[in-house]
């Protein structure tokens, strides 16, 4: 396959699946709103969507308060925010568009009715619909996302470009799943008092929703408890949205791109996503929670970060002079 092609299929995949996480990313905090008192103000709840993110500093640069208002325009809406809904869509369907006889045409008018209709949005009333309107807003977008799933592996041919699909939607899916479980870890330093109280349930109730993971959680666990959420949501082998069934997804899509035998590695981006995935599936959830959950939170979005860079050199970087 082309570079040009692989890259484009990877990027339109990951693009969209972090388009349908911003949104369950705002939802922690729209769910949270309704659920809990006022805790001392908008930034307190707001700002450390924006730390979560990876993007403190351009939001700062473009916004003097981390209000509700502020950071789901930046979130959403803002066009010069790379990673809002909208541009995420805006830069999918431009890769689609590029590859249109690689993909099916179910996905490319589902991928072209998901940007419009997010379009349209951010445009009705000088874009303050997702503003004014959130709840609705975003559940288009999370529904929109997993249909654009269901239709690519319905029908799309199961061959190489629909790994790097597979490839793209797993790595970005994992790093949201840490960034979404970091925003307790923030909301959690003002007001350390409250863990353990019911109060700390219900954020942790939230965020679980936010992942799509209650009720298989409470099937599982039952009764929320930190280490257990920690459990279910970075290693769980059996539940879609967890770190560690994101990571063998990835890794069972790498190695059918090379053809590398599982557990070897012949790149240094096989190499990589394996050490993380074996790292994952052999730490305990007392061990993340005794060494510290958002450090280990960190480390992982790092070495997410330092796959993700290697799978572009080794199959997108222009080769030779």
């Amino acid at each position: 396959m082309l570079s040009r092609v692989a890259e484009s299929v990877y990027w339109m995949s990951r693009l969209v699946e972090r388009a349908e996480n911003v949104a369950r990313f705002i939802g922690v905090n729209l769910n949270l709103s309704l659920d809990l008192p006022d805790r001392g103000g908008e930034g307190e709840q707001w700002h450390p969507l924006v730390i979560t993110s990876g993007d403190e500093a351009a939001f700062s640069r473009r916004y003097d308060e981390a209000t509700r208002r502020n950071v789901i325009r930046f979130l959403a809406i803002d066009g010069e925010n790379p990673n809002s809904v909208r541009s995420c869509l805006a830069t999918a369907r431009e890769n689609a568009r590029t590859v249109r006889e690689c993909i099916s045409e179910e996905m490319w008018e589902h991928l072209n009715r998901f940007h419009l209709m997010v379009s349209e949005a951010c445009d009705a009333r000088r874009g303050e619909g997702p503003i004014d309107e959130p709840h609705e807003f975003f559940e288009k977008v999370r529904q929109a996302g997993q249909q654009f799933l269901g239709v690519t592996d319905a029908t799309m041919t199961h061959g190489e470009a629909w790994q790097f699909c597979r490839l793209g939607r797993s790595i970005e899916r994992a790093d949201k799943t840490t960034r979404i479980l970091d925003v307790k870890y923030y909301l959690l330093l003002p007001s350390s008092e409250d863990v353990g109280t019911p109060f700390d349930s219900l954020q942790w109730a939230a965020l679980l929703r936010s992942a799509g993971a209650l009720q298989m959680y409470r099937q599982k666990h039952g009764r929320i408890t930190p280490q257990d959420v920690v459990d279910f949501l970075v290693l769980d082998l059996h539940f879609p949205r967890s770190v560690l069934n994101c990571l063998s997804r990835a890794d069972r899509a790498l190695h059918a791109i090379t053809g590398t035998p599982p557990g070897t590695f012949a790149s240094v981006a096989e190499q990589r996503l394996g050490k993380l995935h074996a790292r994952l599936a052999f730490t305990r959830p007392d061990e993340i929670v005794a060494g510290g959950m958002h450090e280990f939170l960190d480390s992982t979005q790092r070495q997410l970060n330092e796959s993700g860079t290697a799978i572009s050199e080794t199959f997108f970087a222009p080769q030779g002079g």
